[in-house]
């Protein structure tokens, strides 16, 4: 539960950077009409998530949704993830959609219908998990990566630390 919680917030973070990247990219293509040029906007949002995901991911392991909800990402060892393994990772994770959005466009699916055809998407996904032994997520297994709970230490207090030392 507190992965689909951390997917959820992330989601609602995403949404603001994304509306400001939307909002770069149209003011310097001088974008008036959301008709033409979405393929250019729908292309440059994809590489806006791809940085923020595997920066985050190949420094720390941590998106500040996981870090809200002690999540990190590490590779089988317990390791940090490099870029490469990142990447491969959020090409994978797309997994979670790709299924649903292909459904919908096929169905030629508008409006609400869509993001009800994605919820169940993302929900029957995330379900999948349960099948795996360790309960991981399949692009996960794939990457060989997996997400830990992980609590940063407290830093020692100096009045502590103080007394600590002389006892």
């Amino acid at each position: 539960m507190r992965r689909l919680a951390a997917f959820t917030y992330e989601g609602v973070l995403l949404f603001g950077v994304l509306m400001l990247a939307g909002w770069l990219y149209s003011t310097l293509t001088q974008m008036k009409d959301a008709r033409i040029g979405v393929t250019g906007l729908q292309l440059f949002l994809l590489v806006v998530l791809a940085i923020y995901f595997v920066w985050f991911w190949s420094h720390g392991g941590q998106t500040v949704a996981m870090r809200a909800w002690h999540v990190r990402l590490v590779d089988g060892q317990g390791r940090p993830v490099g870029q490469t393994r990142a990447l491969g990772r959020f090409v994978l994770a797309w997994l979670w959609f790709a299924p649903a959005l292909a459904t919908a466009h096929f169905a030629g699916l508008h409006g609400p219908a869509i993001f009800g055809v994605l919820l169940a998407g993302v929900l029957g996904y995330a379900a999948l998990a349960r099948l795996h032994p360790q309960r991981q997520f399949w692009h996960d297994a794939v990457c060989g990566t997996r997400l830990i709970t992980w609590r940063p230490q407290r830093p020692v207090a100096k009045a502590e630390a103080t007394s600590s030392s002389t006892a």
